[in-house]
């Protein structure tokens, strides 16, 4: 983004619908992903495990730490969860909701928390 003069930079965005856009400087990348709320339009139990196995992927290249344990022990129940109902049960995605909020400060700039975050909006949890 270009200035002339003393102009100071600016960005506008105007309205993003139906659509995932990405801001962020080197390695700090922040996604967002939109889904309808609807219940027809929500997210299943399927897209919910794969947003689930995506983080626990990402957080393989995350320092050792017994938060990362933590979190992933969390992932690890809620994907076998996933895996054995083959549903969202009622519950689960607050669940989900709470461990990333609980853990926000390990995954804050990692953009596989954020399109799980976005799944969980689109469920209410």
């Amino acid at each position: 983004m270009a200035t002339s003069g003393g102009e100071q930079p600016a960005v506008r965005i105007g309205d993003v619908h139906g659509s995932s856009f990405s801001i962020g400087g080197t390695h700090n990348t922040n996604s967002t992903v939109h889904h309808g709320g609807t219940e027809a339009a929500a997210p299943g139990a399927e897209e919910l495990l794969e947003a689930v196995r995506e983080l626990r992927a990402a957080l393989v290249r995350l320092p050792r730490s017994p938060e990362r344990a933590a979190l992933d022990g969390e992932l690890d129940e809620v994907a076998g969860e996933l895996e054995a109902g083959g549903e969202v049960r009622p519950g689960l995605p607050a669940r989900l909701r709470g461990a990333l909020e609980r853990w926000a400060p390990l995954v804050d700039t990692v953009s596989a928390a954020t399109a799980l975050g976005a799944l969980l909006t689109s469920l209410g949890g």
